[in-house]
């Protein structure tokens, strides 16, 4: 399977100038590297992308009594990246502390055999203005590396985006980088198109 290169932490996202694909580089940035892709696709999802996905245990995240396990996940899931791996008790709070964050919206899976947590679809609810529609995103989706489930991703990115349903949302919205292809695919397969593409530059000319 393609494996996503590994993002060092000098190029997290908050370390960097992003600038959309076409535009002009702002002054004083080096190198680009990386490209975030937005893809969207309208909702609901037809049944044919929906997969077809036979067992249960899907549920809600439980604050503190999951977050061992939620973390755990996470972690190995997202060892590669920058931005989502690495995560901590503190990380965790800091983001489950943000206004728009809805524990029911924060779906985990319970593996049938009885070990815990093997995967989890974070989404969160983008009320509609003047210029778009009301949006449902995949803020952060993941399976357990260590113990694959064929079918669980598409699953849980089902049920996430159907919970956005839920709350009004008509388009699915994700960001997702360019070299992920594994996720690049499963989101084609279910319908996302590419809706713009942004580039990550160094700050201050810094070299790779």
């Amino acid at each position: 399977m393609d494996e996503p290169r590994r993002i060092p932490a000098e190029h997290g996202a908050d370390a960097l100038v992003w600038r959309d694909v076409g535009g002009h580089p702002p002054a004083g940035v080096g190198a680009p590297v990386r490209y975030l892709d937005e893809l969207r696709r309208p909702l609901p999802l037809e049944p044919e992308q929906s997969g077809r996905w036979t067992g249960s245990g899907f549920r809600s995240y439980r604050p503190g009594a999951d977050d061992a396990a939620l973390l755990d996940v996470n972690n190995r899931a997202f060892a590669w990246h920058a931005d989502q791996g690495g995560w901590d008790l503190d990380d965790l709070a800091t983001r489950t502390a943000a206004d728009w964050f809805r524990p029911e919206d924060l779906l985990v899976h319970d593996a049938d055999d009885g070990r815990g947590i093997d995967g989890f679809c974070w989404t969160r609810f983008h009320p509609p203005t003047d210029d778009t529609p009301a949006l449902g995103e995949i803020f952060a989706i993941a399976t357990d590396p260590d113990r694959p489930r064929r079918g669980l991703g598409r699953a849980l990115a089902v049920v996430g985006l159907e919970q956005q349903v839920r709350r009004g949302a008509t388009v699915a919205m994700l960001f997702v980088e360019r070299d992920n292809l594994p996720a690049q695919r499963l989101y084609e397969s279910m319908g996302f198109t590419l809706h713009r593409r942004q580039v990550g530059h160094l700050r201050n000319g810094t070299a790779t």
